[in-house]
């Protein structure tokens, strides 16, 4: 019996973790049994040790930042940090976009690292692997209180969202603008109605996306597009619309990162591609592994996020190009942000006569 997907959700299975120690398998009837339901949502509080996270990866142009959230109800298939969920003992599939974990303690944890005397004030980026803008925001605000607190302490952040609930923030974003002291970049990879219906299903619509990028450059935020991922036979063929409309709609900057499988990964997105695009699965899966070495991914630093041989070389010569012609920028030079005037929590009173 064939697969289906499972409705409003991304993944068709919850498959366990590599690190998973309570194994338990499902013929296929009963899987198709469970796919005809929508499998609900969890919120459970996690309170984080710490809460800024550093990298020394040569091709991610930040290296400090922080998530609110672990897992993502966006239920992007292609998600790279669906296999961290396996840490929890969880799956990457399902359990990635219906078990959600918040961190309540995440402005208190902020806080304490910015008192310590030794810390030195960088750029930090908001959203690197779970949406920092997903549904959960909407009540919990975890996001808008961190923010809060990068105005108050005048510390620069980047924030990465497919979320138009970004939009709820502009009044502190545009503060921080001004001062030199933030950016935005929304993710879009595909204007297709139906592709995104099943490839991030609970992910606002693409005109939506457009939208808030209008608003956020009216109100003189920096704002860049980020196609991500580049999907062969899947969504390469809009490279240039993407970039056109991202640019009407005022992106100053653009940037690419083709499709990523570390872990299980791999198993999750064959499957979602053989049960909605029977047809031309192995077509995509050849020219991924065109791009990636003869593998299903190459992990190594400076491919990962580009690919290599011919079929990357040209998708890289397309974005580039269209890139030129709307006038989309890539060098993040450009858009230095300003870490001068951070004040550290307890120094800013001083020297008004208190």
């Amino acid at each position: 019996m064939r697969k289906r997907g499972h409705k409003g959700r991304g993944a068709i299975s919850a498959p366990e973790g590599r690190f998973s120690v309570r194994p338990v398998e499902f013929d296929d009837e009963e899987a198709c049994a469970r796919a005809a339901e929508a499998p609900e949502t969890s919120l459970r509080a996690m309170p984080a040790g710490r809460i800024i996270s550093t990298n020394t990866s040569p091709d991610v142009p930040f290296d400090r930042s922080i998530n609110p959230y672990q897992g993502c109800e966006h239920g992007c298939v292609y998600c790279y940090a669906r296999p961290s969920h396996s840490y929890l003992d969880l799956s990457p599939g399902l359990d990635f976009e219906t078990q959600i974990f918040y961190k309540p303690n995440a402005a208190a944890r902020l806080l304490e690292t910015w008192e310590k005397p030794a810390y030195e004030c960088r750029p930090i980026t908001i959203g690197a692997n779970t949406d920092p803008y997903q549904p959960a925001d909407r009540t919990l605000l975890l996001t808008r209180e961190l923010l809060a607190l990068f105005l108050k302490h005048r510390h620069p952040v980047n924030i990465i969202t497919k979320g138009v609930l970004v939009c709820r923030d502009i009044d502190i974003l545009s503060e921080l603008a001004a001062a030199r002291l933030c950016s935005v970049a929304i993710s879009l990879p595909t204007l297709d109605p139906e592709l995104k219906r099943i490839m991030e299903p609970r992910v606002p619509s693409a005109p939506a996306r457009l939208k808030a990028l209008e608003e956020l450059n009216m109100a003189g935020i920096p704002t860049s597009v980020l196609l991500a991922p580049i999907i062969p036979a899947i969504n390469d063929a809009e490279i240039e619309r993407i970039l056109e409309s991202s640019a009407s709609a005022g992106a100053g900057q653009a940037h690419y990162i083709f499709l990523r499988l570390p872990h299980e990964l791999k198993a999750l997105f064959k499957e979602w591609l053989v049960t909605h695009f029977p047809d031309r699965s192995e077509r995509v899966m050849s020219l991924i592994r065109q791009a990636s070495g003869g593998r299903d991914y190459d992990n190594r630093f400076g491919i990962r996020q580009s690919g290599r041989g011919p079929y990357a070389q040209m998708l890289a010569a397309r974005f580039n190009a269209a890139s030129r012609r709307y006038g989309l920028g890539s060098d993040s030079s450009q858009r230095e942000l300003d870490c001068s005037l951070f004040s550290p929590p307890g120094v800013q009173q001083l020297g008004l006569g208190l």
